[in-house]
This record gives structure tokens, sequence and C-alpha cells, in this order.
């Protein structure tokens, strides 16, 4: 008996064995992380790097007080500790793009301990293009393609790229006060979609763009020697015209162009929807108790957009990866 139960210890369930061995066992990398609204993202993005040679635990910045927010987080130790590690994971912001301009920025940029998202916050990769229509069905359960989003924000993205690029010269100039991140947000930002023509919301960006271009460029005529080389370096920091909607303001694309995107489109599909049970339904009670149950299984748009993961195909997304992927074959 005891000879063909230790002809069962395969490979497989020792594999598993392991993995329910106590955490103590593990390296422990702690993971400060902004605020509340951050746990969800990077447990997403750490699960996949915990095995039974480490794992994570992520806190808020500080264990004492209430304290949130980048800053708090970047003042702890961070690096081994004790034999386990502290790192930080924070929003890139600018500080990214700025490329070592400021001293958040070198520290964000060198300290191999900080983990940053490249684009400029999470909320960034919840408004992922190749995701939205998935969002869509996950607040609808409705699958038809209404508006080709992809195709809208690479547009999207072209339409305010010229004008993006102006707002990283006058961060990197010390001028910001002169063209803040609220008024490139106000001047990107729309309210209302036409869902059957959205080309007219891009023509309605795009003459907004164009005035504060001209503003611009009377205003700043010393950024005619510098603005080319800029736009070239940030290609090469993966900024591209197609892309430009991950490294704008992450509330300002959530709450002001995708939400605004996002929300037509799925009221005109619960209203098929609906439409479809109307015809459908063979009695009033099937018609009511159908209704009812399609309506209680709806959801936001922002409640969707929040728990979305569809960014995993993303390449800053991939460049998180490869980073996170170094620091734990260094811990183990």
């Amino acid at each position: 008996m005891a000879k063909r139960l230790s002809e069962n210890l395969t490979s497989l369930y020792l594999g598993a064995a392991q993995k329910l061995k106590s955490k103590a066992a593990r390296k422990k990398i702690v993971a400060y992380v902004e605020s509340y609204d951050d746990i969800f993202f990077w447990r997403t993005v750490l699960d996949e790097f915990e095995d039974e040679h480490c794992y994570f635990e992520i806190m808020l910045p500080s264990r004492s007080t209430l304290g949130k927010g980048k800053k708090l987080v970047l003042m702890n130790r961070l690096g081994p500790q004790l034999g386990n590690y502290m790192i930080a994971c924070v929003d890139a912001d600018y500080d990214y793009l700025m490329q070592d301009a400021t001293q958040t920025s070198r520290l964000v940029n060198r300290n191999p301990y900080v983990f940053h998202t490249y684009v400029y916050a999470i909320e960034n990769y919840q408004c992922y293009a190749e995701s939205l229509h998935r969002v869509c069905v996950m607040a609808t359960l409705n699958d038809r393609q209404v508006v080709d989003f992809e195709g809208f924000m690479r547009e999207y993205s072209c339409i305010i790229w010229p004008l993006f690029v102006w707002s990283v010269w006058v961060y990197r100039n010390d001028r910001y006060r002169d063209f803040t991140l609220s008024e490139f947000g106000t001047t990107v930002s729309f309210n209302e979609l036409n869902v059957y023509h959205p080309e007219l919301t891009l023509d309605y960006v795009r003459r907004k763009v164009n005035r504060k271009m001209s503003w611009l460029q009377r205003h700043f005529p010393e950024a005619r020697k510098g603005y080319g080389p800029l736009k070239a370096e940030l290609l090469q920091l993966g900024v591209t015209p197609e892309t430009t909607y991950l490294y704008i303001q992450g509330h300002t694309l959530f709450d002001n162009v995708v939400s605004p995107l996002l929300t037509p489109v799925c009221i005109l599909l619960r209203k098929e929807r609906e439409r479809e049970i109307k015809k459908l339904a063979e009695h009033e009670i099937q018609r009511q108790n159908e209704l009812s149950c399609y309506q209680h299984s709806q959801n936001s748009v922002e409640e969707m957009l929040k728990k979305n993961v569809g960014f995993k195909n993303a390449p800053p997304y991939q460049q998180l990866r490869r980073d996170l992927a170094k620091l734990v074959e260094n811990a183990k």
C-alpha cells in the first residue's frame, strides 16, 4: 500500500504541495501603492509573478497615518530589507516623460525599486482602446459593435498629439503655469457623442486643439528650436501619435473622453436589448420578468472601466512586466 502511494507522488502533486507551503517559506515583496484605487490594479499586475519563491503584499504608503499619494510612497525605505524587499508601485504621471528634469522624475526613472506605469496612470490602462468594446459588453450584455473604438481613439490621439508635445514642453521648461494640465485637459475633452457620426466629435476636438496651438505658437516663439527634438525624443520613449491618449492625464481620459464615448453607445445597446425582449415576450408577465432580469444584470460604464483588465497587450504594460520580471529574478 505504501509503495502504491509513493508511486503516485507525481511532479504535479509535489508542485501543488510546494505552493501550499506557508508564506513564511517564501520571500515577501512589500509593494507600496498610492491609494485604495490602485490596489486592485497592482494586484492584477503582480499576481503573474507570484510563485513558490516569492509573493507580494500590497500596502498603502504609511503604516502610521492615513496619508496617501506618490510623494509619501517614494519616502519609504526601498530595496532589500531583512531578507525581504520593499518596492514602490506608482503612476508615471509626466515623470517618465520628464526624463530626469526634476528630482521626482530622476527617482521614478532611475531607482530600481520604483515601478511605474509608463502610461500616465492606471486609468489610462483601464481605457485601453482594444478593450473598450468588451467594456460595453460587460455593461450592457449586448455584443453589437456600434462605434469603432480603436479607430476613434487612434484618430483622437493623432489630433491631440501636437498639443500634447506642447504640454510636455511647457513642463520641461518650467512654463506650465501658462499652459496647465487642467487647461490641456479642457482642450482635449468632450461631453457628447453622436453614435452615428462620431467624426463630428473628432472635428470639434480638432478645432479646439488648432486654436490652442495657434495661441501657443504666438505665446512661445522660443519653442521653435526645441519642439522638433522633443517630439523625436517622445517617439523614442514609446509615445506615438496613435497612442497619445495613454499619456494624457488619467482622470481627463477616464471622465472626459472615454466615459462620454462609451455612455451613449451603452444607452443605445440597452435600448436595443429591451426592444428585443419586448418584441419576443409571449405575454406580459414574461416581458416584465425578462426586463427586470436584464436591468438587474446591467452595470455602469464607470464601474466596468475600473474593473477592466484588458490592457495586457499594451506595449507600455509589456515594459512594466519586463521590469518586474527582473526584480523577481533578482529576489530569488
